[in-house]
């Protein structure tokens, strides 16, 4: 296959153009569906294609990672089966026994895991508040913490965490950074340039962007042996995605240039609208000057603030939930990313444990016209009364 598309060029032509992808043998402009799960071996037994088995070697795959790899600056990338495949393997990389540090408030079901599945298996966990540095600091453990996991922005209260400055200090102390991007997008920040050792994403959100895909990412910054193991475990483990879906995935980063822009575009103006809202007690969105961490996403966050914005309403539990019961533009629907705006209860989807508060409705921002988003929340603010 001809991939000629480098960095000389935008990361929207490279997206558009999966890197200048042309098939070899057909010039085709689309790469194909590989559905073979094995591979003829040479007659003295070796394997000089370099596939073997469908599981680690399925060609479907290569496009995507390629065009992964360009955009987040790394030298290799895994395809797996979902987001939360890709994000346990990075623990599932790390020696047993390790102590790692993760954030307080970050995507639910991947804290379930640490707290349950990871620390059964050895993980030793510690949650702290990774916008403040201080104290990641002070839950270091010299010698002892294996990495230190991001998640930037952070879902649902989208708190941002400074990459640069935290990589420099987990590499001092010999430890390794992994940064969920998922928000973020690798159009908006690039968390291996700024020093993180690995990016995570879920595909199934911004990169796929129709909702119909489930699939996970990872990108390394080098091949260590952290990162040979975590080759391993999607290997051994089997955590990998359809060859339809890879190429489905394909087919829906080429316009996620397009999404993202008009995403960023409509939540940063429903984010200033929603400020003068009187039903609205606090707008959570790290393009508002205001917001805590404003700063340092300016500084880690080019040509957006991301999707992604959560409000916490004046009437409380109930008025959040019989808000979301009532849009008709806004789907209550677990995700993100779609082109389709979604909202929902997190505290009510999260259990008794959760860490986010009663009163908050997280809104994910499609591509519809904002005017009508806007007037589609205020009238079920009004109807909720």
């Amino acid at each position: 296959m001809s991939q000629k598309l480098t960095t000389e060029y935008s990361p929207e032509t490279r997206l558009a153009q999966a890197l200048g992808y042309v098939d070899d043998s057909t010039q085709g402009l689309v790469p194909p569906i590989y559905t073979s799960t094995t591979y003829l071996r040479d007659e003295d037994n070796q394997y000089r294609s370099g596939r073997v088995y469908s599981r680690a070697d399925n060609p479907t795959y290569s496009p995507v990672e390629r065009v992964l790899m360009s955009l987040e600056q790394g030298t290799d990338a895994l395809l797996f089966s979902s987001g939360m495949a890709a994000a346990t393997a990075v623990f599932q990389g790390l020696p047993a026994g390790s102590h790692v540090i993760a954030p307080t408030v970050m995507y639910w079901a991947l804290r379930a895991w640490l707290l349950n599945w990871g620390r059964d298996w050895g993980l030793r966990v510690s949650f702290v508040d990774t916008s403040d540095i201080t104290a990641i600091e002070a839950a270091v453990i010299p010698g002892e913490t294996a990495l230190i996991w991001l998640e930037t922005p952070a879902n649902p209260l989208w708190g941002v965490s400074d990459i640069a400055a935290i990589s420099e200090l987990a590499h001092h102390h010999g430890a390794k950074v992994a940064v969920d991007s998922t928000v973020a997008t690798p159009l908006l920040t690039q968390p291996l340039s700024l020093g993180a050792d690995y990016v995570m994403h879920s595909a199934t959100k911004y990169l796929n962007g129709h909702s119909d895909v489930i699939a996970g990412a990872l990108i390394t910054r080098s091949v260590d042996p952290i990162w040979e193991k975590i080759r391993m475990v999607r290997k051994q483990g089997g955590a990998v995605l359809s060859p339809h879906d890879a190429n489905q995935l394909l087919r829906g980063m080429r316009t996620m240039h397009l999404r993202v822009r008009e995403s960023c575009q409509s939540a940063q103006w429903l984010a200033e609208q929603l400020q003068q809202c009187a039903d609205v007690a606090q707008v959570l969105y790290p393009g508002l000057p205001d917001f805590p961490g404003h700063a340092i996403a300016a500084k880690q966050m080019q040509g957006g603030f991301g999707g992604m914005l959560s409000i916490r309403l004046q009437g409380g539990e109930q008025s959040a939930i019989q808000t979301a019961a009532r849009t008709q533009l806004w789907k209550r629907a677990t995700s993100l990313g779609g082109v389709e705006s979604l909202i929902e209860h997190r505290a009510s989807i999260e259990g008794p444990d959760t860490p986010v508060p009663s009163d908050l409705l997280r809104l994910s921002v499609g591509i519809e016209r904002k005017e009508e988003l806007l007037a589609d929340l205020l009238q079920a603010f009004a109807a909720a009364q």
